[in-house]
């Protein structure tokens, strides 16, 4: 693939604290690439530098073989779907679509021509004389996905624009928007805190936090190969736990050995061990390779999950199996189930249970997104 976008070495800082940290980028054409993190880990100022939004303080941003750190937004081959969809209340839907075409003074028949092939493609044909006010939440953004594209840019900059949806629709516009990337070969920069629109969307996520990138790759790679352990826990749920690489295909953690698949670590190197909570198994104490205390379980509709004390660390299962509180039950992980990562600076942090719920979860996240200061 053709590359179209290079991030060079691009920092950024607001009020002297660093937000981007020379971080490096490539982004191809034809591709839906998602940045993905939490608040505040600069994936929001990078969509604005790519727009030209927001200057970067050192690095250069090159833009099909072209450095552009100075040209303003509105001379580059990019265009912008914000969160709010800034749409023109007084006019109609046609008329929101035709604008940018109207600015350029493009004749009426070109006009006509381009907006209806715009509203087929999202599929709102019969809503063209329609006010933008009477629309739904999707039916706008559709309007405003519709008004960016008319223009044929070589890339779109999307910021959180599902953030306002409601989780039914939410679905539905992440397929839309995938079939819509692929139908026009623009490419797509997605801009979210939400881990399952990106493995669902993406051809490629870029992981962020703190204005760093922690990982680059294809939703499949981020989501079995995490390369630490940030990447680990905010792609899913993930029990993490401090190992030993005896050898090769062998590590022990939890006070018992097991057979992996990783090598090429040093004898008897401290890892970092992952295992999904979907990949462990129930079994009857005296076949388990571990052994512990259900202390929870909570019904999620396909599946319970299931908080296991293990040597007083927390377990999640992930399971069709009903247990029940104060059970104790024997866990069998396989071999493939076992995924060994090196320590870093996120070791330790993450992937013990002992005080999950959903409820904290949810209460954890802010409301909104990051602002222009603390992206």
């Amino acid at each position: 693939m053709k590359k179209i976008i290079e991030l060079k070495h691009i920092s950024k800082s607001y009020d002297g604290e660093t937000v981007l940290d020379s971080i490096d980028l490539d982004i191809y054409d034809n591709e839906f690439l998602t940045l993905l993190g939490p608040s505040g880990c600069g994936k929001t100022t990078t969509l604005r530098i790519i727009g030209g939004f927001e200057h970067p303080d050192a690095g250069d941003v090159v833009f099909m073989g072209e450095r552009i750190n100075d040209v303003p937004p509105h001379k580059r081959n990019v265009n912008t779907v914000f969160q709010k969809y800034a749409l023109f209340p007084h006019l109609n839907v046609f008329e929101n679509v035709a604008f940018p075409l109207r600015e350029r003074r493009v004749p009426k028949a070109e006009i006509e021509e381009k907006v209806h092939e715009m509203l087929q493609l999202v599929m709102l044909s019969g809503f063209a004389h329609r006010r933008v006010t009477s629309l739904s939440g999707g039916q706008q953004q559709r309007v405003a996905i519709a008004r960016a594209l008319i223009n044929r840019p070589k890339v779109l900059l999307l910021d959180e624009p599902l953030g306002a949806l409601d989780l039914k629709l939410r679905k539905d516009m992440q397929q839309e928007l995938k079939k819509i990337q692929k139908a026009t070969g623009i490419t797509f920069i997605f801009v979210t805190h939400d881990q399952e629109e990106a493995l669902t969307m993406s051809d490629t996520i870029v992981v962020m936090s703190e204005g760093r990138i922690q990982q680059i790759g294809t939703p499949v790679d981020i989501y079995n190969e995490p390369k630490n352990a940030f990447v680990a826990d905010f792609i899913g749920e993930s029990n993490i736990l401090d190992g030993v690489m005896l050898d090769d295909l062998k590590v022990r953690f939890s006070g018992h050995t097991f057979r992996c698949v990783d090598k090429g670590f040093a004898p008897k190197e401290p890892v970092d061990v992952v295992v999904r909570p979907e990949d462990v198994d129930i079994v009857p104490v005296e076949r388990g390779m571990l052994c512990g205390v259900v202390t929870s379980v909570t019904f999620m509709g396909v599946h319970y999950e299931v908080i296991v004390d293990i040597g007083g660390f927390k377990w999640m299962i992930q399971t069709t199996d009903f247990v029940d509180v104060d059970e104790r039950i024997g866990l069998s992980i396989d071999p493939d189930a076992i995924h060994i990562m090196k320590k870093s600076e996120y070791s330790g942090l993450y992937g013990d249970y002992s005080s999950f719920s959903n409820e904290l979860d949810e209460l954890s996240q802010p409301d909104g997104e990051e602002s222009e200061a603390d992206a």
